[in-house]
């Protein structure tokens, strides 16, 4: 007796429904996160050379993969803004969404330091090009959360996105031989550790005093010790010293990074794009102890930052793995 029953396909799998329905429409703008991640990673194992006495070859290969996500990921929003422009200014505009913009100008000033050692230019005209488009993009954002009426749910970690940005500024431009540089980062400073300061506020009291944040959202939770650390690096690069008070802003750092690390790193919430979000607060981490321990030479300080380096590199191995994966599955950029 023969049998009529269907056999299954290929074309039937959740893997092949996926890849049917993925479009760039669908490419998210905080996979730039991604950028950042690496970037921070090359930088700290460029800090660990120093340190350790790793290979260069290390920091730069890390590097030039840096340069080839920044390049896709590049053009692969450039065509979904030239094909989906609508979307795109939905993104832009939306409360939550359009933070993440942020991480596209933070990238671009990362990765003039990921090409510093490579080419000068290359990392000056970056760098311009990332601090005018961040303080741009931080007017934009100030501007639009003062026009009130902003609902509590949408105050959210990754608000604080672009106060770091302005940060960064800093962090990457502190030896550019321009003459107008060193005011620029000054402004930067300024308005970062402001905007950090009262974004951080408003985040804090509505995760007391607001619903939990949805599953997707719980990775960026994890911003909440960047404006600290990233302070940390541009307060030092600004002053060209570690003191007291950048020690503070370390160690706060340190402290926030245990307090939200126990409700991220949990089997129940699951890899999405969004994970990403961890990978530059953790390597803002790590640069900022290893340079604290460079300057103190205490072994527990340098024990601490090895392991927080090995965390980070692990950490984001694993995210860059789960990515492909979810990319040629054609998941990432399905609906």
């Amino acid at each position: 007796m023969s049998s009529s029953s269907p056999i299954p396909s290929a074309a039937a799998t959740p893997a092949s429904a996926a890849a049917a329905t993925a479009s760039i429409k669908n490419l998210p703008v905080n996979l730039f996160a991604s950028v950042m991640g690496l970037a921070g990673l090359t930088s700290a194992w460029r800090g660990a050379t120093h340190m350790f006495g790793a290979s260069d070859a290390i920091a730069n290969g890390i590097g030039v993969v840096t340069v080839l996500v920044f390049i896709a990921m590049a053009a692969g929003y450039l065509a979904k803004w030239s094909r989906f422009p609508q979307v795109v200014r939905a993104e832009f505009t939306h409360p939550v969404a359009g933070n993440f913009f942020g991480t596209v100008t933070i990238a671009v000033l990362l990765l003039s330091s990921v090409v510093a050692p490579w080419s000068v230019t290359a990392q000056q005209l970056l760098w311009t090009v990332g601090a005018i488009a961040t303080l741009i993009l931080s007017y934009i954002v100030v501007a639009r959360v003062m026009q009130g009426q902003m609902a509590g749910n949408n105050v959210v970690p990754a608000w604080l996105i672009p106060g770091v940005a302005s940060l960064d500024i800093a962090v990457t431009g502190a030896t550019m031989p321009m003459a107008w540089a060193p005011q620029v980062n000054l402004i930067a400073l300024a308005i970062g550790t402001i905007v950090a300061i009262v974004f951080f506020t408003m985040i804090f009291s509505r995760l007391v005093h607001g619903d939990p944040l949805p599953t997707a959202m719980i990775p960026s939770l994890m911003v909440m010790i960047a404006p600290f650390e990233v302070g940390f690096l541009a307060y030092t690069n600004v002053t060209h010293q570690v003191d007291m008070f950048s020690a503070l802003l370390f160690w706060f750092g340190m402290f926030m990074t245990l307090v939200v690390g126990v409700r991220v790193f949990r089997p129940s919430v699951t890899f999405a794009p969004s994970w990403w979000g961890i990978s530059f607060p953790l390597a803002a981490l790590s640069n900022a102890a290893l340079k604290y321990a460079s300057v103190n030479g205490s072994t527990p300080l340098m024990i601490l930052a090895g392991l927080i380096l090995a965390f980070l590199t692990v950490a984001i191995a694993v995210l860059f793995v789960r990515t492909l994966h979810s990319l040629f599955s054609g998941k990432l950029l399905s609906a």
